[in-house]
């Protein structure tokens, strides 16, 4: 992103306290800041506020709205956690932690924002934390324990026996960086997620869903915006960025802003 885009955007950094230790939390606010929803940004398996990068301030100006994102417990710069995820580890992000995000920040209404196994806790927060949650906006999401996201973890799995590739993820995560990637791909490759699925949760979310998500994701086929149009339980519009893999926000930024954008503008 051009400097430009993140110049009037004010970043503030938060601690909060969960069961089982500190989150970090950082929050970009416009100078044109509206009184809607703030949108709460959930990131993927490896992911971390800082992974983020300049999305999050483009997402505040764009859209005129708080952007708050956070470390799960156990990624980047939140405290370290030891125990092995079970298969409810996505339904307990909205049980959990993000309660205690809302209440640190005086949020009564919201809107997550979900990044891959982010958006399936985005998923979780429409039934929850139905009272607060406005609309829902998932990216890259898995809806369902799919062969082809199965697949792409088992070969990362190979992929990070390589020295460099994993030192890169200690750059994010530190002395956690062992845990983050076990907690990845053990948990995701054990037989009890291999029935996991949202199928279950979709009809009980009545909040609108943009699920965004690219054709050439090697994570996930368009399988999974197409459950969510069919099972959601109110509005879904879904997006297919022609050309694009499992990190739109990345790939092109502008691109998703002006969709997330738009979408709000519809909602409100």
């Amino acid at each position: 992103m051009h400097s430009q885009q993140t110049a009037h955007v004010c970043p503030n950094d938060h601690d909060i306290h969960v069961p089982g230790g500190k989150l970090f939390a950082r929050e970009w606010i416009p100078d044109a800041v509206s009184a809607d929803a703030s949108l709460v940004l959930i990131h993927d398996s490896l992911g971390s506020v800082e992974l983020w990068r300049d999305f999050p301030a483009a997402l505040a100006i764009g859209t005129h709205r708080r952007v708050i994102a956070y470390d799960r417990l156990g990624f980047g710069r939140s405290d370290a956690r030891t125990d092995r995820l079970t298969a409810r580890f996505v339904s307990e992000e909205a049980e959990i932690y993000l309660p205690c995000l809302l209440r640190h920040f005086g949020i009564d209404r919201f809107v997550p924002f979900g990044h891959s196994v982010g958006g399936g806790m985005a998923v979780h927060c429409g039934t929850a934390l139905a009272s607060s949650c406005e609309a829902i906006i998932l990216e890259s999401a898995q809806m369902f324990a799919e062969d082809r996201t199965l697949q792409g973890i088992a070969a990362a799995k190979v992929d990070f026996r390589d020295p460099a590739n994993f030192e890169r993820l200690r750059r994010y995560h530190g002395d956690n960086a062992r845990w983050v990637l076990e907690a990845w791909t053990e948990t995701w490759l054990s037989p009890a997620f291999a029935s996991w699925t949202l199928e279950p949760e979709l009809p009980k979310v009545t909040c609108p869903i943009l699920a965004i998500h690219g054709d050439q994701d090697e994570y996930g086929s368009l399988r999974h915006t197409e459950l969510i149009r069919k099972l959601a339980g109110g509005s879904a519009t879904t997006k297919v960025m022609d050309g694009f893999g499992h990190i739109p926000h990345r790939e092109a930024p502008e691109a998703i802003v002006a969709v997330v954008a738009a979408f709000l503008r519809q909602v409100r």
